[in-house]
């Protein structure tokens, strides 16, 4: 419940942003007659999103057994990476974000008779991105946590994020949006290291990955996933007591090269730091 509640607040207060951000510089130069059009961008984001979501999962139900694993697996897969590309998008464009949206506004409103139709695209592409983001990862968590729990986090993840993205607009409470942004994004990293793990035991579930099959470690008698913190661990991290020595390596491979990039000054690339040593 917890990782879908965190994933939807900050996948939600992103859009949030990003609408209140849109409605206040129109407000601002007064052209508030457009608030129409943003709108109707972000209604037609929510239902694409919502209907794509749905769509998919109840279609994969009817796969057979193999079918339903590699499915599993590819959409692990895929919001590993749309957790990764978010974390690092964030971090690289959070200090001028503000700016392009103006920027992209002003585009859109000069385009003659269909300024309108733009704006509304506009929002639409800007909402619809972390919306698809929101419907690849979440479809991964419901197929590791079954039950209601996932789904009720997931609401009220984004519940919350609307209702900080109003406050916002409003100018009733100020957020350290930088800080906030910092330390999930980190908790992000871990639960995405805990996915790429999911998923090659997805794969080797489904048939296409035998190897490195070993156990690597044995925790059960010390943290099992039947207790109330294993529970919790393999909900949140993707824990599990008796891996393989496959998912700890891509548990690993993912993890470290990840934190070390992330704590990395922003702007800073590899071969920048290596130039300054």
């Amino acid at each position: 419940m917890f990782v879908p509640f965190l994933i939807m607040l900050r996948e939600g207060l992103e859009a949030a942003l990003i609408v209140s951000l849109i409605a206040s510089y129109l407000k601002r130069t007064q052209r508030g007659q457009w608030f129409g059009a943003m709108w109707a961008g972000v209604a037609v984001a929510v239902a694409l999103c919502f209907a794509l979501g749905w769509f998919i999962n109840e279609t994969t139900g009817e796969f057979p057994q193999k079918q339903q694993e590699l499915f599993e697996g590819l959409v692990a897969v895929i919001a590993v990476v749309i957790l990764t590309w978010m974390v690092f998008w964030m971090r690289k464009v959070s200090r001028n974000v503000k700016a392009q949206l103006e920027d992209a506004v002003d585009n859109a409103l000069n385009k003659g008779n269909s300024s309108g139709w733009a704006l509304v695209l506009m929002v639409f592409l800007a909402v619809a991105r972390e919306g698809l983001e929101s419907v690849f990862f979440l479809l991964a968590a419901f197929q590791q946590d079954v039950g209601y729990a996932p789904p009720l986090g997931a609401m009220l993840g984004l519940g919350t994020a609307v209702l900080l993205g109003m406050l916002i607009y409003w100018g009733g409470v100020r957020l350290n949006l930088a800080s906030f942004f910092k330390w999930t994004s980190l908790f992000i990293i871990f639960v995405a290291a805990g996915l790429a793990a999911g998923a090659i035991r997805a794969f080797h579930e489904a048939g296409l990955w035998n190897h490195f099959q070993s156990v690597a470690f044995d925790f059960s008698h010390v943290l099992s996933t039947h207790s109330v913190s294993g529970t919790l661990l393999e909900g949140i991290l993707g824990y599990q007591e008796a891996p393989s020595v496959s998912e700890v390596a891509v548990w690993l491979i993912y993890l470290i090269p990840a934190l070390l990039l992330f704590m990395q000054p922003a702007g800073v690339t590899p071969s920048a730091a290596r130039s300054t040593r």
